[in-house]
């Protein structure tokens, strides 16, 4: 096996070994539950370092995770006994205004990136949460704030530089290699290890949004998805239906109650956001409303993110036809016997830009899905896990409709069907066999795995 001194003698960025002061840091993802312990991890500072990373595990059989933010449901971005290829130190970030592109590298967060875009009043969609490296969000599609109006990450996305298995370093687009770049919007980590990604970036500077809440009743959550959809494509909602925190900006009698906790963009003019976003707020009395002009990065702070918290997440992923009234009582009544503290379904209205892209152009082939759900129940012990697992099960099982896709970008550690789900027909054959080209080992299986095609 390779040592930490041979590997940081051919690399420009460094190598954390166990016993080095911030190797327990370094190993730490954001789920909690994990306490995988690498054999060495690779704070890459360029392409040329993750080509010789990559090398000196193929030589020496470690296996190999990537890393980015961290962020991965199923801690793919960590492994016992392995090689951690970590690009999060990779910020360089260049914004030509004028042409409305950006090349970064993928070790920003979706908040950096749009801060530095903000202060040119440009953006590229990301998705709600600030923290998240752009390299995992964007391969999975990545779903936000913009989607309804611009579209996924990945119809942002005009080129990006990529290390396959074999140590190439590959500027790839549309032109130069078709299939390799669709491939890798939407198809997750499983062709290489993205470097550098060139985006789209569109004009949007002072919004309307922030955080609504309302109380959760079935009638209120079916009519809040009628409006949703209905809406103008500036409007992009996330509504998390969920037992109430104890916010201090809360009623205590409704701490533990179920609410609707809406983080919402308006990306139009605020003054013709104001008639929007007040249907929603008519559906019931607001139990919060911070919804207001402002800059369009500041959306990220709205729900901030302690670093040091670590919780453990039983999640399920779907996507739905619909939410009618019956399927919100059954969310609403599953929330008021949930054990979780949180427990959430999750509900995003698709639709917009997202739909009109056609389904054989990007890997990701749910563009005709309506509603995107996610179930979750959080604690911070993982003797809960099995107990809050069964809920999260039998409550998607119940909203499950004729729908049978799921987001790539959402699921944990759920087995073979759901992934297949993920890449459905004619779309999981086509990865499959690129695959193949770029990655006949499967070197890169720490992620929702496409296995080469025989």
């Amino acid at each position: 096996m390779i040592s930490s001194d041979q590997l940081s003698a051919q690399l420009t960025g460094r190598v954390i070994a166990p016993g080095d002061p911030d190797y327990d840091a370094a190993r730490t993802v954001v789920p909690g539950g994990y306490d995988r312990r690498p054999a060495l991890i690779a704070r890459v500072a360029n392409a040329v370092d993750v080509a010789r990373a990559i090398a000196a595990a193929r030589e020496s059989g470690l296996e190999l995770a990537v890393r980015s933010g961290g962020h991965s449901s199923a801690a793919h971005g960590v492994v016992d006994d392995g090689l951690v290829i970590d690009v999060s130190e990779m910020k360089g970030l260049t914004i030509d205004a004028e042409d409305r592109t950006a090349w970064a590298e993928t070790g920003l967060t979706a908040g950096e990136y749009t801060a530095a875009a903000g202060d040119l009043g440009l953006a590229t969609p990301f998705g709600d949460a600030g923290s998240v490296g752009i390299g995992g969000i964007t391969l999975s599609g990545g779903v936000g704030f913009l989607t309804r109006k611009y579209g996924l990450t990945i119809d942002n996305l005009l080129a990006a530089e990529i290390v396959t298995a074999d140590g190439e370093i590959r500027e790839v687009d549309a032109e130069s290699d078709p299939d390799l770049f669709w491939a890798l919007r939407g198809g997750g980590g499983n062709f290489g290890v993205a470097t550098r990604f060139k985006f789209r970036l569109r004009e949007v500077g002072t919004i309307l949004g922030g955080m609504l809440i309302l109380p959760a009743t079935p009638s209120v959550v079916a009519s809040l998805v009628d409006e949703v959809e209905a809406a103008p494509e500036e409007l992009s909602v996330i509504a998390n239906v969920m037992t109430a925190p104890p916010m201090p900006f809360l009623p205590p009698e409704v701490h533990g109650r179920p609410i609707v906790m809406c983080l919402l963009a308006y990306s139009g003019h605020p003054d013709e956001g104001e008639p929007v976003i007040a249907r929603l707020r008519a559906l019931a009395t607001p139990l919060a409303d911070m919804v207001r002009p402002m800059p369009y990065p500041e959306l990220y702070s709205m729900s901030p993110e302690d670093p040091d918290y670590h919780p453990i997440h039983s999640s399920r992923t779907l996507l739905a036809e619909g939410i009618d009234e019956p399927a919100a009582e059954t969310i609403v009544e599953r929330l008021e016997s949930a054990t979780a503290s949180p427990a959430i379904v999750q509900l995003r209205v698709l639709g917009g830009a997202l739909s009109r892209v056609p389904i054989e152009d990007t890997a990701f082939a749910h563009r005709a899905s309506r509603i995107m759900v996610y179930v979750a129940a959080i604690s911070e012990s993982p003797d809960d896990r099995e107990a809050h697992q069964a809920w999260v099960s039998e409550v998607s099982a119940e909203l499950a409709q004729g729908d049978a896709g799921v987001y790539a970008g959402f699921l944990g550690d759920e087995g073979v069907e759901q992934v297949r789900a993920a890449y459905p027909g004619a779309t999981w054959d086509r990865l499959r066999e690129i695959k193949a080209r770029y990655d006949p080992d499967n070197i890169f299986r720490l992620n929702q795995n496409i296995p080469p095609a025989d």
